[in-house]
């Protein structure tokens, strides 16, 4: 993905506020044992880790697809309120995952772009990729609802 980080505003919510938030809103899922971190945000976009768990693999020794596409939802997300500020209600209405290469057993990466940043809508691209490794292993687009503020 083109790096367009330095041609846009800076975001509103950075990474320590929405690890807050995050941890606050999801406890469940964004605490130390779920594996999920934000490794950086931009205006319109986000980069974001889930650490290596051997109890996310699936017969075969291959990362589940339901962790990737977990990772490939919450990159965008981040990417979304780390853009427009603290709107937990955002809900994914569409997401596509393309699996390309075994991942390694490693940590996974993914780094969200929004291509459309609406009132309503939001639309994001995401790369996902083993830790030290450039190639893919799974490429996803998404589209999320934004609800009305204020």
């Amino acid at each position: 993905m083109k790096d367009t980080k330095k041609d846009l505003a800076a975001p509103k919510l950075t990474v320590k506020e929405l690890e807050r938030l995050l941890s606050a809103e999801f406890p469940h899922m964004f605490n130390a044992q779920g594996g999920y971190g934000i490794e950086e945000v931009w205006f319109g976009g986000s980069r974001v880790r889930k650490r290596f768990n051997e109890r996310s693999l699936r017969p075969g020794g291959t990362i589940a697809g339901t962790t990737m596409m977990t990772l490939a939802d919450f990159a965008p997300y981040v990417a979304i309120l780390a853009s427009i500020g603290w709107v937990p209600l955002a809900v994914t209405t569409n997401l596509t995952i393309n699996f390309l290469k075994k991942p390694a057993q490693r940590d996974l990466f993914a780094e969200a772009r929004l291509l459309k940043l609406g009132k309503r809508l939001a639309v994001a691209e995401v790369a996902i990729r083993s830790d030290g490794q450039e190639e893919l292993v799974a490429h996803a687009t998404s589209t999320y609802s934004i609800p009305p503020r204020g």
